[in-house]
């Protein structure tokens, strides 16, 4: 297990030790400046807020070019943080996987080759790669005809054996199953498209010529795993209701609603129940289409033997690149297949608990205190998550060191920016505010959890390192709270001597998100 002990750790551990860890906010060991002052009077203004009533706050805010804590509330406050679980999980896959690591998935064949015939199995094994499309598959295939083989004789084997068959985290909830920010991990999957959401098909519906007729049910990609049961109607007029539901323990997907004649299509993400049979569809039709012949069966989830001669090969992009839809869009398979990817790479097993081990290992060397938290899994989908906010401060502190620091820093959702993969999940706040294209920082949400934690440079340029975790609310969001702290971080100064508490700014009005969902999992253009 890859360890190390940073000096700047003991640091960051001694500068978190100075912040209180009663409800009241303190600034430093010191007296705090006038400018500290009237920051802390505006933070508590804001978290004064009545929507916040009967909840808990947690806010840390350090200055990492002073190494001074200007506020902390309840900064060692146990609280679950969503998706800024997914701090901890990239940080560590890019120290210990590297920013150059790939996932790779290619096919080989035992027997003999002779004359384009196979005499043995052809096997497709999966190396966790979240992002193959069908267009992948297709090329592979493409590779098994351009290498002269015509007809396997065997089976065609899909081997997904680099990791565990643990499908599903073990804290989720079961009504979240068919939705696609819960999709099942497997080391051989098929992402429907650019936003690779692994696990996925793209249902789509699209009203008939004629009401009284069903509506034409398509799948992004198409493929013969998934099943449909079309219970809906085209009507003549009428709002569009069309709703989509995998059934549970299997791949029927079932169509309910109606959409009126002339309506455009709707579409929505389904999870697959079993990815590696779904990926073994998708590639055995790809080899049709090539000419290859597979007269065996489809197997799930043997290994491939040693002896097996390569046929065919797919790189993934590097893990730098894949930081951005993963963070951008706070992608919770990416996430859990880091974290898989971890536990494989660093101690040979593919599974959870591994993963997190080694995730646990290097956030400790890092300067988070591991003792006073809980990571459950790699996204943060799980409630038992509970991590403190003054520890997130701890990381964003100590990662500024690394030297993989910017590209990961670029990758984080950026403020107000409205470019999809540029500002991700915070595009749609705080435009047109000091915090526009200046705040880096992950989003977090689930129903009554709200999260915001990363970088504001405040207005002597400095950077401040920040977390915000609010739980327990019974309002619909709190995001224009966490907004309104970190526009304040990013309009702070130490110049000026009044003591007057600024005033507490304004955060503009971001697009409704249903409840409990985060903005990057409404698709495609919500926010």
């Amino acid at each position: 297990m890859h360890r190390r002990l940073f000096p700047r750790a003991l640091a960051v551990l001694a500068l978190v030790a100075t912040a209180a860890t009663a409800g009241a906010p303190t600034a430093t060991a010191e007296a705090p400046t006038p400018a500290q002052t009237r920051l802390h009077a505006t933070i508590d203004a804001i978290l004064a807020d009545s929507r916040l009533a009967g909840a808990q706050a947690g806010v840390v805010v350090v200055d990492t070019t002073t190494g001074q804590t200007l506020y902390d509330r309840n900064g060692e406050r146990r609280l679950v943080p969503a998706s800024n679980t997914k701090l901890l999980t990239s940080t560590a896959a890019m120290e210990l996987l590297g920013p150059g690591h790939r996932f790779t998935t290619d096919v080989s064949g035992d027997g003999v080759r002779h004359a384009g015939l196979l005499s043995g199995n052809l096997y497709l094994r999966g190396g966790g790669d979240p992002t193959m499309l069908a267009e992948d598959y297709d090329r592979l295939a493409a590779e098994v005809a351009a290498a002269g083989v015509r007809v396997v004789a065997g089976n065609l084997v899909a081997d997904d054996t680099r990791y565990d068959r643990t499908r599903l985290g073990p804290d989720w909830t079961w009504d979240d199953e068919s939705y696609y920010y819960a999709a099942q991990v497997s080391a051989l999957t098929v992402a429907p498209n650019t936003d690779y959401d692994a696990g996925t098909v793209i249902v789509h519906a699209a009203p008939a010529g004629q009401a009284g007729t069903r509506p034409k049910i398509t799948m992004t990609p198409d493929n013969g795993w998934l099943r449909i049961d079309n219970r809906a109607e085209t009507v003549a007029t009428g709002e569009t209701t069309i709703s989509f539901e995998r059934e549970h323990g299997g791949n029927t997907i079932v169509v309910t609603g109606q959409i009126a004649v002339g309506q455009a299509e709707e579409s929505d993400w389904m999870t697959v129940w079993e990815p590696t049979g779904y990926a073994a569809d998708i590639f055995r039709s790809a080899l049709q289409r090539h000419g290859v012949r597979v007269l065996g069966r489809t197997v799930l989830g043997q290994a491939t033997p040693a002896d097996a001669k390569p046929v065919a090969r797919h790189d993934s992009m590097p893990l730098a690149d894949l930081m951005v839809p993963f963070l951008k869009l706070s992608n919770n398979g990416h996430a859990e297949v880091l974290t898989k990817e971890l536990g494989r790479v660093l101690s040979g097993s593919g599974t959870w608990a591994a993963g997190l081990t080694a995730i646990s290992e290097y956030v400790g060397d890092s300067g988070m205190n591991t003792g006073t938290l809980r990571q459950r899994d790699g996204s943060g989908l799980s409630r038992r998550n509970m991590i403190p906010p003054a520890q997130f401060v701890a990381l964003l502190s100590a990662v500024r060191a690394e030297p993989w620091f910017d590209t990961w820093y670029a990758a984080l959702p950026v403020a107000g920016n409205p470019e999809r993969f540029v500002g991700g999940t915070l595009r749609s706040r705080m435009r047109g505010t000091a915090a526009a294209d200046n705040v880096h920082a992950k989003t977090g949400s689930l129903t009554g959890a709200s999260s915001l934690s990363g970088y504001a440079t405040d207005a002597d340029g400095h950077v401040l390192a920040f977390s915000i975790v609010l739980n327990n609310y019974l309002t619909s969001s709190v995001k224009g709270l966490e907004d309104q702290i970190a526009i304040a971080l990013a309009s702070y100064t130490e110049k000026g001597t009044t003591t007057a508490r600024l005033a507490v700014p304004t955060a503009p009005e971001s697009p409704r998100v249903p409840e409990g969902l985060e903005c990057s999992w409404v698709k495609p253009t919500v926010c």
